[in-house]
């Protein structure tokens, strides 16, 4: 956990993945972050941030009741800083805009991605690239999502809303090699602009 007077900072929403040091090894090559556990944080850790990114979970949105969850990260809708989503993190930000989850062949290896569209996420990617997968359910496009990429295996792989910086996708880029490191150094490109925008 890295805290530079609490400027120009990620913060990281670690949701219990083992996956989460490679999420801040990836934002590290930027800008700074702080890490916090879904049960800690609130809508005050987000002051001062120039974005948020919500990691994975060792859990399954189809056997349990996902309502804690929801409640937990409601502050999300409020927030006008970018917020990009990982896996749990790219479906609870769809759960709480109305989508829909389901279950799924299980998907745990690499997978070709499609973006169907040209967006800064994947700036400097090709319009095909390989991202490892590590899920059995996904969700439906929610209301004012934008879907962004699909894969054979999975037909929302990416997202966005259409008038808020709100980003998921199911793949995880932090565990990709360089193709997923630049993804994730797109978002902080992201916002860096953002704030860039907001300041103007």
């Amino acid at each position: 956990m890295l805290f530079v007077n609490g400027c120009k900072m990620i913060l990281i929403i670690d949701c219990g993945s083992q996956k989460t040091p490679f999420i801040e090894e990836a934002v590290d090559l930027q800008m700074d972050f702080e890490t916090i556990g879904l049960w800690d944080v609130t809508k005050t850790y987000t002051e001062n941030k120039k974005g948020v990114i919500i990691s994975g979970a060792p859990i399954l949105i189809t056997e349990i009741d996902y309502t804690k969850h929801l409640e937990q990260l409601s502050f999300l809708k409020e927030l006008s800083i970018p917020v990009l989503g990982i896996c749990f993190g790219h479906q609870i930000i769809g759960l709480l805009h109305g989508a829909l989850p389901s279950r799924q062949k299980e998907d745990r290896d690499w997978q070709t991605i499609e973006a169907l569209e040209e967006h800064p996420l994947f700036d400097k990617l090709p319009v095909e690239f390989e991202m490892m997968e590590d899920h059995c359910e996904s969700i439906s496009l929610p209301k004012d999502f934008r879907l962004l990429a699909v894969s054979d295996a999975c037909v929302n792989e990416g997202m966005c809303h259409i008038t808020k910086p709100l980003f998921g996708v199911q793949f995880h880029p932090e565990v990709s090699g360089n193709q997923g490191t630049l993804f994730i150094e797109n978002f902080v490109n992201i916002c860096l602009q953002h704030e860039t925008n907001t300041l103007a």
